[in-house]
């Protein structure tokens, strides 16, 4: 079982955007049940809210179902049952560490590191750009797939 926890800032538009858009991803490929997939939140802002309707809405037009998400905080318990923590940007990263403690088992990465590239993942709650955020999240997700589809063949 691979347990993995997309983190963003507020927890309503791109971590729960990769969250739903990893779940596709691994139920088409046929090892939904040989993974766990969530999402939390940086920040405190959000608590408690639904995917913002700019993410339920590209989640729809790409056939990509939204479930009754509810932005939470990352807590440092996470670190312990998730393998991997995703953050959207670098500043997730840095609050991430600053939440949890640090990175002792070197588990926090940034999405699109997984497709050699390391860029940060533009929120599209200040850009407006829900499109190039699920482009983003779909390269990251299918990569980090790979990446876990990898793991998965070495062991």
């Amino acid at each position: 079982m691979t347990k993995i926890l997309f983190i963003c800032h507020g927890n309503i538009c791109r971590s729960p955007m990769a969250e739903y858009v990893m779940k596709e991803l691994t139920r088409r490929s046929g090892l939904a049940e040989a993974f766990i997939i969530d999402s939390a939140a940086t920040s405190r802002e959000e608590l408690g809210n639904g995917v913002h309707p700019g993410t339920r809405r590209k989640l729809a037009a790409e056939g990509i179902p939204c479930g009754n998400h509810r932005a939470r905080q990352l807590e440092r318990g996470d670190y312990d049952r998730f393998d991997c923590l995703i953050g959207m940007d670098r500043q997730n990263l840095s609050n991430m560490a600053r939440l949890l403690g640090g990175d002792p088992k070197g588990k926090l990465h940034l999405l699109l590191e997984y497709t050699g590239s390391g860029r940060d993942i533009a929120d599209p709650w200040y850009t407006g750009n829900f499109d190039a955020t699920y482009r983003d999240v779909l390269a990251g997700c299918t990569a980090l797939l790979e990446h876990c589809r990898m793991g998965r063949a070495q062991q």
